[in-house]
């Protein structure tokens, strides 16, 4: 059984906070690390997967850490994306409704520098950031790092591999008796040269219950297709999916947008995420996807970062992720909350041995995915095709001389009669309407 957060030593004003959200229980990872970063003094490497409740387990014990007395910068949070730092802006914000005093920014990327600038130059105890933005206004001399106590940095893991040169500029910024909490999904290579280097030699290392968090609630699938149906593959499985949100994964921005132009050509309510687009464009359709405007978003693994929507029913990986940790990250966009959860993986032949690879080093179970026979597949093209037809928009630059020459073709037929004889010229074209030879047909042929 759990311990309260009363339990843990979280006060009074960050209880009522919690009571606000309707989080009552504090999950493994919050269980053990809170009580760590509030009564002890050392380095901490958390290890949790995405969606345990990492922000809590290190926001919460900040929060009450904090000197709302003073007034210089006390701690800085870094994060991989702009969408997770906006994220845990709002989470540490929400937290902290009852305690006065405490000042909180953030400064992330893709938006103008300016109004930034101007924020740090009020009283900031805490600044959530990017590390190539936080890079620029400490060359600029706009905010003062040197005095920090506490550096946080989330989903490490990404930070290391993709924003190394901006996190290398931060850390020699920083003083050396500071207090870093370093929270990650995995202890890679990378991860465990960081902490070699940047970290105090004695380190607290803490892990949640791999067993029951992270891919708890989740079915893991693979389905092995030729590539010529891969796409074919894909639609049928949205389509009978048509209602639920749920995230593709490309490993390319060329993907995601070729992937996201063939949803769109066939009427699926989608939208691209990835980072050539402008922030302005990013943000809007994280916003249509949060108030369920749009079903499915095709997503590169960073652009995916910080997207924290509890009703994800599936997560699809088009493409094979090339690390474990960025599996674990895609699937724990689904099953968020004690939800359950689908992802499935899309394999041609060559890549199926992975698959093992990935069961023993994430110590999860796959199982496969009953692939939709040529009949049903293409019997789904049809519907795509009766759903693109229905929702076409009429064209309005068409001459009404012939809009009345076509009429007079089609006046005399129903409508049941004209959708048989459309559905009859579209399946004529398709495996549908090769013709099929019958026992009595077979048995002459052979005579």
């Amino acid at each position: 059984m759990s311990k309260p957060f009363s339990a843990l030593g979280i006060n009074d004003a960050l209880q009522r906070g919690l009571a606000d959200l309707h989080i009552s229980e504090p999950t493994d990872i919050q269980q053990k690390t809170i009580p760590v970063i509030l009564q002890q003094t050392d380095d901490v490497v958390a290890i949790a997967k995405t969606g345990t409740g990492k922000t809590a387990a290190f926001g919460l014990p900040l929060l009450q850490l904090i000197d709302r007395d003073a007034t210089n910068l006390q701690a800085v949070i870094l994060a991989p994306t702009r969408e997770l730092g906006q994220q845990i802006h709002a989470n540490l914000v929400d937290y902290a409704t009852y305690m006065n005093g405490i000042s909180i920014a953030a400064v992330c990327g893709g938006i103008p520098i300016k109004p930034q600038i101007e924020r740090l130059q009020s009283t900031t105890h805490i600044v959530v950031a990017t590390p190539g933005r936080l890079a620029d206004l400490v060359k600029r001399k706009a905010i003062d790092i040197s005095k920090i106590s506490y550096f946080i940095l989330d989903e490490a893991d990404e930070m290391v591999s993709a924003l190394k040169e901006g996190l290398d500029t931060i850390i020699k910024e920083i003083p050396k008796t500071r207090r870093t909490l370093l929270f990650t999904a995995t202890l890679s290579g990378a991860i465990k040269q960081l902490v070699q280097n940047y970290m105090s030699k004695k380190v607290v290392h803490i892990e949640a219950n791999m067993s029951t968090v992270g891919h708890q609630g989740i079915d893991h699938q693979f389905v092995v297709v030729e590539p010529i149906e891969k796409l074919d593959v894909l639609l049928h499985f949205l389509n009978f999916r048509e209602g639920q949100r749920g995230i593709i994964f490309c490993k390319t921005k060329a993907a995601v947008n070729k992937l996201a132009k063939k949803l769109a050509i066939n009427k699926f309510s989608s939208g691209a995420l990835h980072g050539s687009l402008s922030q302005g464009i990013r943000d809007r359709i994280m916003s249509q996807f949060r108030e369920g405007h749009i079903d499915i978003l095709v997503a590169t693994d960073l652009a995916a970062r910080g997207i924290d929507v509890k009703e994800i029913a599936y997560v699809v990986n088009y493409h094979l992720p090339d690390t474990y940790e960025a599996y674990v990250h895609r699937s724990g966009r689904t099953a968020r909350a004690g939800a359950k959860g689908f992802a499935i993986t899309i394999l041609q032949q060559e890549e199926v041995f992975e698959i093992s690879e990935f069961q023993e080093e994430l110590g999860i179970q796959f199982s496969e995915y009953k692939k939709a026979d040529l009949q049903s597949l293409e019997k789904n093209k049809t519907l795509l095709w009766a759903r693109k037809l229905f929702k076409t928009k009429p064209n309005r630059h068409i001459s009404e001389a012939l809009r009345k020459d076509v009429r007079t073709i089609f006046h005399h037929l129903t409508k049941e009669e004209l959708i048989e004889k459309l559905l009859a010229d579209y399946v004529s074209k398709t495996t549908l309407g090769a013709p099929r030879q019958d026992a009595n047909n077979t048995k002459k042929n052979k005579q």
